[in-house]
């Protein structure tokens, strides 16, 4: 652990059931973790009951192993991180930990929608990646695939990920070598996780071994033999140890991506060189909690040296946490050591504050940039306790779980008693809701799904005027939409309010804002953006806060059905305020500035969005009209249909709302013969047709009055 030159942190991603949690058993029975006959069947990994039972990866779990390679023994902490969409959220904190990406792909699916996904998330974070291709003895024994075809179907996956691979690097700055994976320069391994084996270009080398021999034994059902002449342990391991960057390479690439503090200061500095002399700081990218132990903080180790009884500061918290414990991950279990210099991934106890993404340090510092995921919330269940008794302890609970999982949003009704609970989809909530009931012991009662929807301005508005109760202030206001290029830029976190001003400018203009638009930006909102345009108006100033919160009240709920605003661009041209503070307070100026949005919204023709998912299913020839009958009576629209070595492949696109329950109707139809995985696509409009039914049930469910203000009618 004091080396950091023989430190590897690394991830291993991929898309749903490609066999990584089955790799990372192969890999700690490699390191004498577990028992080498049950690797590849005892998931070591997913430690909850309910990953065992469903067969996937839910929460990323860490461990920590050594493995020698040329004559030297190197640390390897590695995080198993989930395939599924639904928490995808888990792989984009991974990435922030580590430096290196192990991405699995099977052979027979090749690269698909997720894998995609894993790939960009690490490479946003400058993380390096590798490519293992596993499930290799389906071709040979399933398939009865030839040299020829063989070597024609892992060269195009390659081919697949380095495309992908191209495309992302192409526009950074910080990478300059080349990122593609080869089999020449031993970037590629291939094997099988569940039978153990597994080959590199360098280990052919060493071993002898080669395709050929690989394909009699394989063939022949020598699979010990094969797993105890080229063990996949030793391959894979040998690949980590020699093309993964170690801390000390990798942190001077990767603070300047993921920090935006001081170049020249003394903790940039101990940062970029891992100083473990240096300042504490810890970056938190897993919260879990430990019966005994109670919150778990799991993070790297960027600089400084952790020890028991520290006190830290936690960004964007008052005070100081003391460090009650640290110690390193092994599986589910956590090992208590002394201390944790930088360069490591700790699990640290005693740090109340942190939540998944805080920076925890000794000096008060810039806190590194937040964490971004890609997708948001576009499925919500009430959820409620059976007794009242139980109110109390699933608050605290509901608090607990948005404190280890970032992507799921939690509302909190104190007055009615009941709880809205946001997530990536069906399954995110479910696995959740079973979570409270069964490792909390709380009988929980859950609303039927509700789809988030969202609202945005059509095309720019006329100037609208805003007057307040008193009729003394007057706000004049028009919305435009924004360009999707800014909203993007937005979502990312490329242009956000908490930059210098001069850089958020330039990002802004790099996405394709005016000029002298991005010099007057006052505010951000979600992915709206308030421009002041106003000039020399007396007491603006210090009414620019009311302002802002008006802003936000009407922004967060649209005027169609209280569903949040998105991609709008509001411009306040003019105002005019009363000289006395006691007669443009907040009763004034909050309602004023409410209606001059609303208004100025409902004449850019303010319309509905749904949010969809793009859908792929895998199914046999005879089953296809089936497939494609199930996407298309859901509102959908068929992309695309190609045959891909046995199966024809549907993809298309359908709204969220009318998945609900797709699991159970594509079984049925298709007789249990597909597969299929959905991803989150963002939000489209709503059919005209559609949205006055869909405003009204909203309107309803919400208790709102059912007429649209008079304003509103256009449908």
């Amino acid at each position: 652990m004091n080396t950091p030159e023989h430190i590897r942190n690394i991830a291993i991603a991929a898309h749903v059931d490609h066999g990584k949690t089955t790799l990372t058993d192969n890999l700690l029975a490699g390191a004498g973790m577990i028992s080498d006959d049950t690797a590849g069947e005892q998931l070591a990994m997913d430690t909850e009951e309910d990953e065992q039972e469903r067969g996937i990866t839910i929460d990323a779990a860490n461990v920590s192993m050594t493995h020698e390679y040329e004559d030297t023994n190197h640390l390897i902490n590695l995080i198993d991180t989930p395939g599924h969409v639904d928490f995808g959220g888990d792989v984009t904190r991974a990435m922030r930990a580590v430096d290196g990406a192990l991405v699995v792909v099977d052979a027979v699916e090749g690269a698909m929608p997720q894998t995609e996904t894993v790939l960009r998330q690490a490479l946003r974070e400058g993380v390096k990646p590798t490519l293992f291709i596993n499930k290799v003895d389906r071709l040979i024994s399933e398939l009865q695939e030839g040299p020829e075809e063989m070597q024609k179907r892992l060269m195009s996956v390659i081919a697949d990920v380095n495309e992908l691979i191209r495309g992302m690097t192409e526009e950074m700055d910080d990478i300059d070598e080349d990122w593609t994976v080869s089999v020449e320069e031993g970037t590629v391994g291939f094997g099988s996780a569940l039978y153990k084996w597994g080959v590199s270009m360098p280990s052919m080398q060493r071993t002898g071994m080669d395709f050929g021999e690989i394909m009699e034994l394989e063939r022949a059902d020598k699979r010990q033999e094969l797993h105890e002449r080229t063990p996949l342990s030793d391959v894979v391991l040998d690949m980590v140890c020699e093309h993964f960057p170690n801390p000390i390479d990798a942190q001077p690439r990767r603070i300047p991506r993921i920090w935006r503090g001081d170049d020249d200061s003394e903790v940039a500095e101990s940062m970029k060189f891992v100083d473990e002399d240096g300042e504490i700081v810890l970056m938190v990218t897993d919260i879990g909690v430990d019966p005994h132990a109670g919150e778990i903080a799991a993070g790297r180790v960027f600089s400084g040296t952790l020890e028991k009884g520290q006190e830290l500061y936690v960004s964007g918290t008052a005070g100081k946490n003391r460090v009650q414990s640290v110690g390193i991950y092994m599986g589910g279990e956590r090992e208590e050591v002394e201390e944790v210099p930088a360069g490591n991934i700790a699990a640290v106890t005693g740090l109340k504050d942190a939540i998944a993404g805080s920076t925890v340090s000794s000096v008060e510092m810039t806190p590194f940039e937040s964490i971004d995921h890609i997708s948001e919330p576009v499925i919500t269940k009430s959820i409620e306790a059976k007794n009242m008794d139980d109110l109390p302890k699933l608050i605290e609970t509901l608090r607990q779980v948005s404190k280890e999982d970032p992507t799921i949003q939690i509302e909190i009704n104190e007055d009615t008693g009941e709880h809205l609970i946001s997530g990536q989809g069906e399954l995110h909530l479910e696995v959740q809701t079973q979570r409270i009931e069964r490792n909390q012991g709380i009988p929980v009662n859950t609303g039927e799904p509700i789809v988030v929807y969202r609202e945005a301005p059509q095309q720019a508005s006329r100037e609208v005027e805003g007057i307040s109760p008193n009729r003394h202030n007057r706000f004049y206001i028009s919305v435009e939409t924004l360009d999707q290029d800014i909203v993007d830029a937005i979502k990312l976190g490329d242009a956000s309010m908490d930059m210098p001003e001069l850089e958020r400018r330039e990002a802004l203009q790099e996405a394709g804002m005016e000029k002298e638009t991005s010099q007057n930006v006052e505010h951000i909102h979600g992915t709206n953006v308030f421009i002041d345009d106003t000039k020399g108006i007396q007491h603006l100033n210090e009414t620019m806060e009311l302002l802002i919160e008006g802003l936000e009240e009407a922004l967060n709920d649209g005027p169609l059905a209280a569903e949040p605003v998105q991609g709008s661009l509001i411009r306040l041209h003019d105002a005019r305020l009363h000289e006395d503070a006691i007669h443009r307070g907040p009763a004034q100026v909050i309602p004023a500035m409410r209606e001059a949005v609303h208004n100025s919204l409902i004449d850019a023709e303010i319309r509905l969005l749904e949010p969809i998912q793009n859908v792929r299913i895998d199914v046999p020839n005879e089953h296809m009209g089936a497939a494609s009958g199930e996407i298309q009576g859901r509102r959908g629209r068929v992309d695309d249909m190609y045959q891909e070595g046995d199966l024809m492949v549907v993809e298309g696109v359908a709204p969220v709302d009318e998945m609900i329950g797709f699991s159970s109707d594509i079984r049925s139809a298709t007789e249990g013969r597909a597969s299929w995985n959905t991803e989150n696509a963002g939000f489209q409009v709503m059919a005209d047709n559609l949205q006055p039914e869909k405003i009204d049930e909203i309107r309803e469910r919400k208790g709102m009055k059912l007429e649209l203000p008079e304003t509103v009618d256009y449908f």
